[in-house]
């Protein structure tokens, strides 16, 4: 097979207007536009082969990220495939720690969100071009393959590429075992969080809990934060409706203080949560550690908007959080979310995906499954989450059955979305927001 080059990189805003019925709504996001900064690397295979990717975002801002995509485009055009998949790691750190858009980061923000896109894309594209689901190449690859796709920069006095070579190493045996084992019980195991936005009414979390509860799902989670009072009597009323032996989460995005973090938790660990997500700020890892020690034995999880490999290599290092939440763009991408599962495993911490926003559930999947087969091989205390908003919009979506995410089975990073949703939502151009209505509904955001 000839070397596949790359031949362009296009980027698009596309943005759903999720605020028209607070989809996704919590204590810091009280009105989201669920969006992305949508990448398509053309090739110039003879079938058509591209690699899709995205990063999350949550409206307006988003064609920040997308003028960022375009700045790292003379570095990824005109290589071919072959080149970039020989070094990855060289790769990776070419687009996080080059010399002039490092300084708009470094390895945070902006920047390293469209890094994430790109190079999940590049993840996407190889897993086609090997007709293979990501999570099926990834377990594939060699442990020497894998360590070598990590940048240990600034982790290495972690976790060093000779322990993450023996980590993976020790795993190699029995990945075909556990893959039967997943396939057996019909999937990964999920969480949903679509029962329990902020902005939903009592009536409709209600019956939505109750709704999960038949669909399957056993452990749910719920936004807190704003009002603990209100917090208090929402927790009660999932409580009753998932009754004594459902699992119960709660998550209050950043909102609280770590003064206001405990005192909160005081009042909500009678409902039994089995943990609290994204207490404080998270860049606060000493707070997070206290928080830890204070409202234990509720678990502390947080990771959805933590940074990178360095602030996660600090939260493990300082017994800081009890629940890995990776998110598989707001780290650099696959590179990055390999570094920090290598991490967790050798501190001990499971690994539970955070996956609420465009494409999220149809990306972490793969990565859950990875760390099962590869690097933890269990599911115990490990869930993804599943929120059942936007999965119509993807050429292969992620499925849930009986709360679990059924194994994907096309080739790639299940992230490739439809022609048509992209021609709709694309912002300000698409059917979608130049008409001003979507599906009834007058869209006052922008």
């Amino acid at each position: 097979m000839s070397p596949l080059e790359i031949t362009s990189l296009d980027v698009r805003d596309i943005r759903f207007p999720t605020s028209l019925s607070l989809d996704g709504s919590d204590a810091m996001h009280t009105s989201p536009d669920y969006s992305c900064a949508y990448v398509t690397l053309e090739t110039d295979s003879p079938d058509g082969l591209t690699g899709c990717g995205l990063t999350f975002t949550n409206g307006r801002g988003t064609e920040v990220v997308v003028a960022a995509v375009r700045a790292f485009a003379p570095l990824v055009v005109g290589r071919t495939l072959e080149q970039i998949t020989a070094d990855m790691r060289g790769f990776w750190r070419g687009l996080a720690s080059e010399d002039q858009l490092r300084w708009l980061g470094p390895e945070k923000g902006v920047i390293h969100l469209a890094t994430g896109a790109i190079v999940n894309a590049v993840w996407d594209l190889w897993a086609k071009a090997e007709r293979k689901p990501l999570f099926r190449l990834l377990c594939d690859l060699e442990p020497r393959q894998i360590v070598d796709a990590i940048d240990f920069r600034y982790i290495e006095d972690a976790l060093s590429p000779a322990e993450a070579l023996e980590l993976l190493t020790a795993m190699r045996g029995g990945r075909a075992e556990r893959l039967a084992e997943l396939e057996r019980l019909g999937g990964y195991p999920a969480y949903t969080t679509s029962a329990g936005w902020l902005g939903y009414s009592e009536d409709k979390i209600v019956s939505l809990a109750r709704e999960a509860r038949s669909a399957g799902f056993t452990h749910m989670k719920m936004k807190v934060g704003q009002d603990v009072a209100a917090d208090a009597r929402r927790a009660a009323l999932i409580r009753e409706a998932i009754g004594p032996t459902g699992t119960l989460m709660m998550d209050a995005n950043q909102f609280w203080g770590v003064d206001e973090a405990i005192a909160a938790m005081e009042v909500l660990g009678r409902f039994d949560p089995w943990w609290i997500e994204e207490p404080t700020s998270p860049d606060d890892v000493l707070g997070h550690a206290r928080i830890r020690r204070e409202v234990a034995p509720i678990r502390v999880a947080t990771g959805e908007h933590v940074q990178n490999r360095v602030i996660f290599k600090q939260l493990f290092q300082a017994e800081a959080i009890d629940v890995c939440q990776i998110d598989a763009c707001r780290l650099g991408g696959v590179n990055e979310v390999l570094a920090v599962i290598l991490l967790a495993a050798k501190f001990g911490v499971p690994v539970c995906p955070h996956a609420g926003g465009v494409g999220l559930c149809e990306y972490v999947q793969h990565l859950a499954m990875f760390d099962y087969i590869a690097v933890s091989g269990t599911t115990e205390g490990r869930i993804v989450e599943w929120v059942d908003h936007l999965h119509e919009h993807f050429l292969h979506p992620a499925v849930v059955i009986e709360g679990r995410y059924t194994i994907p089975t096309a080739a790639g990073y299940s992230i490739e979305m439809l022609p048509g949703s992209l021609d709709r939502y694309e912002f300000p151009s698409g059917a979608a927001w130049a008409t001003g209505a979507q599906d009834g509904a007058q869209i006052t955001s922008a």
